[in-house]
């Protein structure tokens, strides 16, 4: 397979829908760059969307409780890793597919100059309510913001 590299804009996606088009992409066997990670759109009023995540930090584990030893995302890049990992295959392929997708917060200098891909069917204009960007969602759960 020849190793291709695709860059995707995130800004002004929606999240689920622009996963769904890199895990295709990762299928393809091609290398995937998301930048602008933090202004991907989640869908749905604020309030929810924030308890929603927030309902994962309060899982414990049965047997020790207190020892939470599972990793919950809470930057831009592992929200975005995370969704597109929960859509991939679960087969020895999926490490492999995992380890083509880079993600960033903003623009590094060796990206501003290429094409970047955005998807149409995942703009955030499709969208009638009320959404909240990555990054506001980050810095509500305690996350790394920029």
């Amino acid at each position: 397979m020849s190793e291709q590299l695709v860059v995707v804009n995130a800004e002004n996606q929606i999240l689920g829908r622009m996963a769904t088009h890199i895990v295709k992409l990762l299928k393809q066997g091609k290398k995937v760059i998301v930048v602008n990670s933090e202004k991907a759109v989640i869908s749905g009023p604020r309030s929810r969307v924030v308890q929603g995540y927030q309902l994962i930090f309060r899982v414990r584990k049965f047997q020790n409780p207190e020892k939470n030893t599972i990793k919950r995302p809470r930057n831009p890049i592992n929200i975005v890793k995370r969704t597109v990992r929960g859509m991939l295959p679960k087969n020895k392929s999926r490490q492999t597919m995992l380890k083509n997708l880079i993600v960033y917060i903003g623009v590094p200098e060796e990206y501003k100059g290429k094409q970047m891909v955005r998807f149409e069917d995942a703009d955030v204009k499709r969208l009638k309510g009320k959404y909240i960007t990555v990054g506001e969602l980050s810095k509500l759960l305690g996350g790394i913001s920029q």
